[in-house]
């Protein structure tokens, strides 16, 4: 099992720096936002499912860290895509 988390903090530790090194080289598009918003969605999961040790928990304790995590997620997306007016 501590191999397995290991194997899970890694890719974890791979997406944060796919996502430092995103910003940090000010890649900045529609395109990278989803594609941010998505791994940001799988670091969640991987963190609920793992470190939170809810993978063998039965579906109606899982859902609801999950449901939380999609809420929030898509709440971010929707105000990253939303037309800004531009002041007068």
């Amino acid at each position: 099992m501590k191999k397995y988390l290991e194997f899970v903090w890694a890719i974890l530790a791979i997406l944060t720096v796919f996502a430092y090194l995103l910003g940090y080289l000010k890649i900045i598009s529609t395109f990278f936002v989803a594609v941010l918003l998505f791994t940001t969605f799988i670091k969640g999961q991987l963190v609920i499912d793992y470190f939170m040790g809810l993978k063998d928990v039965r579906l109606r304790y899982r859902i609801i860290p999950t449901l939380w995590l999609s809420i929030i997620i898509t709440l971010i997306g929707v105000a990253y895509y939303l037309p800004i007016a531009p002041s007068q």
